[in-house]
């Protein structure tokens, strides 16, 4: 119950990961323009993100563009469209094959063993999706403030961390929680289960925890059978007792 119970929470953490890593990568609040200086009155924002970039004037409106070449973006933008995507494909490929190995589902039935090992693929698939957001992310991050403190850019040319990024951080956590979970508890249960055994309806062949001892053979004695007088309805012309006095024919025999 315990484990059906935490697996139900590994399902609801990695597909809260998987939804807040599919708003990071469409997103255009990768890069946002830094507002640095005395002058606090600002008309235009600039965003960056994977696929586009945006301009919002006052507060009001924002207009897209997307990127018309992809060669045309930086390094880590360009590894960052490739991580996200194979991110997205392993969490719901993992979310996928999770449903299918709870406990609290029919389609592996009468198999233990099979389910846990399902849970373990699909909790290993989770950390990969995991692993490929958190790299262009960090990766991504680095690069902004590297830049941002470089004293030979112009303050228009710096930038700060969008919105985006901090959801790609909590989508990787959230996907690293579900992971462990899936591998952690079916991991445990995989080496501290006790030994199911079993059998048939139909079988006569009982299972022994332990292997049997050869024991030493012991020789009884044998005994006589014992003759029990049998009835019968018709009646016998031949009597014979078993007497310790001798009968008079041999007691005249034994006169002769």
């Amino acid at each position: 119950m315990a484990n059906s119970a935490l697996e139900l929470v590994a399902l609801i953490l990695t597909l809260v990961g998987l939804i807040g890593a599919a708003a990071s990568t469409g997103m255009p609040m990768w890069r946002v323009t830094a507002f640095i200086g005395e002058n606090i009155i600002v008309f235009e924002t600039r965003f960056e993100g994977l696929w586009m970039n945006c301009y919002r004037q006052a507060d009001i409106r924002m207009q897209c563009k997307v990127y018309d070449s992809l060669l045309a973006l930086p390094p880590d933008l360009q590894a960052a469209r490739g991580l996200m995507c194979c991110s997205l494909a392993l969490g719901g490929l993992g979310l996928l094959i999770s449903m299918v190995g709870l406990q609290c589902t029919s389609c592996i039935q009468n198999n233990d063993r099979a389910k846990r090992l399902v849970l373990i693929i699909a909790g290993s698939l989770v950390l990969l999706a995991c692993i490929c957001v958190i790299i262009p992310v960090s990766w991504t991050g680095h690069v902004i403030i590297r830049d941002f403190y470089n004293p030979l850019l112009i303050d228009a040319q710096r930038r700060e961390l969008g919105e985006a990024l901090y959801i790609g951080w909590v989508a990787s956590a959230f996907f690293f929680a579900g992971g462990c979970i899936f591998i952690c508890c079916n991991v445990q249960s995989e080496e501290k289960g006790p030994a199911r055994y079993m059998y048939s309806r139909n079988s006569d062949y009982m299972a022994y925890p332990q292997p049997l001892q050869p024991q030493q053979m012991v020789l009884l004695p044998q005994t006589q059978p014992q003759f029990q007088p049998m009835l019968s309805r018709h009646p016998s012309t031949v009597y014979s007792y078993s007497s310790r006095h001798p009968s008079e024919r041999e007691w005249q025999i034994s006169e002769h």
